[in-house]
């Protein structure tokens, strides 16, 4: 029986061996650093250091676009607050529209009535071939004007 269990003893650490032998073959496949894990873990390492590097990269033209689009923002914001100025302030454009043709007609009608008034001055003094006649202190403007114009009037109320 002791024959039996020593040939059973070596069988078994003979099987034990050749399962180490087995075991160690595969580790060094496994640690290989062309086919095994060990050279997924190089590829993997030199890709990480590359993301890395491209990472660093892209924040780099991120923090230039951000700033390139912080100021374009702001002008942005500028030229609003212009066009609405400009858009309040066009709010009042149809009052000043329609008030200008009434200064422009009252503007035109002084015109006339001075236009008038010199040239029967002018004839006047023409027909009379006189020198200018005396300029009335109140006003500064000459008699026969002033005279013109209140014959004018006269006319207008009668």
């Amino acid at each position: 029986m002791d024959l039996i269990a020593d040939i059973l003893l070596a069988a078994g650490a003979l099987g034990a061996g050749f399962y180490c032998l087995v075991l160690s073959r595969r580790l060094k496949r496994f640690n290989d650093l062309e086919k095994g894990v060990g050279g997924a873990v190089a590829v993997l390492s030199s890709q990480v250091d590359d993301l890395n590097k491209s990472f660093a990269t892209a924040r780099k033209v991120t923090e230039g676009s951000s700033q390139a689009l912080d100021q374009l923002t702001g002008r942005a914001e500028q030229v609003a607050q212009r066009l609405e100025l400009m858009m309040a302030s066009m709010h009042d454009m149809p009052e000043a529209a329609a008030a200008a043709p009434q200064r422009t007609r009252e503007m035109a009608v002084a015109e006339a009535e001075e236009r008038d008034a010199l040239a029967v001055a002018y004839e006047t003094n023409r027909a009379a071939e006189v020198a200018p006649e005396p300029v009335a202190e109140e006003t500064g403007k000459s008699a026969g004007v002033m005279f013109v114009r209140h014959n004018r009037d006269k006319n207008r109320v009668a």
